[in-house]
């Protein structure tokens, strides 16, 4: 790769990561690292969607990420784009996965709020578009029940939450200063300890006894449970009609132009994969159950799978007006400067899509291209 590129590709990554909601992704995934180039088993054949040869689709492996899960393992994405090879890229943070789409190396991504929030806005609106919605929900506060037994009883307490800034981040802040507590957004100090730690090793940290707790995304919550956790509150009763977006589907704006009857595609293949989770929820568990063992190397056992699995609603809907409220609840807390988000959706494809299944348009809260 020529030096100019290579300068700019970590220009792009320093860009990503300086914003606080930036530094953290909306769940962790399974395996230290990410996986390029995977591909479904529906080969690609027939014509090509305008004439493209291949289109790179990035997503973290976990449930909240089940609709890349299953469209993968099913091949439900590669179905609707013909002779359009799709490679799959598998990422652990946020940050990785929009420095991918801005340096090119992925065309189309799931991912989760706050990242999506920092990677438009550290470019000015340039970056990246939310075109579709995929998931809500799946979050709660888990605590250890012989220290914590209301929801009064977490003042003094050691809680974690994934990363500094990031979506759960933000949310148990904004939901301690609504108790009239005081914690400092950056130590994590105060009248509640914000201990950030990484989900991979929450259970752990747990089963030490160095957190009471945590405010977390499945499938580390229902892990925590399995460990003898009692869950306190489901962040889905904090918001109205108990919907809020927890993974939304982003694309490059420059592969957006070129490529609009790809991002179509892509996004019909995703909102058949969802009719397909919703109508047959056993098999698209015991779906995305096998593509977390083939990435990760080994399965979620039942005791986790099923509840997390419960928990999360898989919808086309982005939600917009959550999007808009969690970037609120990062400002409030001090975590994020007032972002610019006119522009940030661009849902006209969704909608081509949704009406010709059949299905209920959606709307951008005002925040979409004009």
């Amino acid at each position: 790769m020529p030096a100019t590129r290579s300068k700019l590709r970590r220009g792009l990554a320093a860009m990503a990561a300086v914003p606080l909601l930036a530094l953290a992704a909306t769940a962790c995934g399974y395996g230290s690292q990410a996986k390029d180039g995977d591909t479904s088993e529906v080969a690609a054949e027939g014509k090509k969607v305008d004439g493209l040869d291949s289109v790179r689709i990035g997503y973290f492996p976990n449930l909240t990420h089940a609709t890349a899960l299953v469209g993968d393992q099913e091949g439900l994405l590669q179905k609707e784009l013909g002779g359009t090879k799709v490679s799959y890229s598998q990422f652990n943070a946020g940050p990785a996965e929009i420095e991918a789409l801005n340096s090119g190396s992925i065309d189309i991504g799931w991912i989760g709020p706050s990242p999506a929030i920092n990677g438009y806005s550290t470019t000015d609106g340039k970056g990246l578009r939310i075109i579709g919605g995929s998931a809500s929900g799946g979050v709660k506060l888990v605590v250890n029940p012989d220290k914590v037994t209301s929801l009064k009883d977490v003042k003094g307490k050691k809680i974690a939450t994934p990363q500094l800034g990031n979506t759960q981040d933000v949310a148990f802040l904004n939901w301690i200063a609504e108790q009239g507590w005081k914690v400092d957004p950056q130590s994590g100090k105060g009248d509640v300890s914000v201990v950030r730690t990484d989900n991979k090793i929450t259970p752990d940290a747990y089963k030490s006894g160095s957190i009471d707790g945590a405010w977390v995304p499945e499938p580390t919550a229902s892990k925590l449970v399995a460990e003898g956790g009692k869950v306190l509150l489901d962040e889905a009763d904090l918001w109205p009609d108990k919907k809020f977006v927890i993974t939304n589907i982003i694309v490059s704006q420059k592969f957006l132009t070129e490529h609009p009857d790809v991002v179509q595609a892509v996004l019909r293949g995703s909102v058949k994969t969802n009719t397909w989770i919703n109508a047959n929820p056993e098999k698209a568990k015991a779906a995305a159950n096998e593509k977390l063992k083939e990435l990760s190397g080994k399965p979620l056992p039942a005791d986790v799978l099923d509840p997390a699995w419960k928990s999360i609603q898989f919808t086309d809907d982005p939600l917009a007006s959550t999007l808009n409220t969690e970037a609120a609840h990062a400002v409030k807390a001090g975590l994020l400067k007032q972002p610019k988000l006119d522009g940030i959706y661009d849902l006209t494809p969704l909608n081509k899509v949704l009406t010709a299944e059949g299905k209920s348009t959606v709307d951008d809260a005002g925040l979409g291209v004009k």
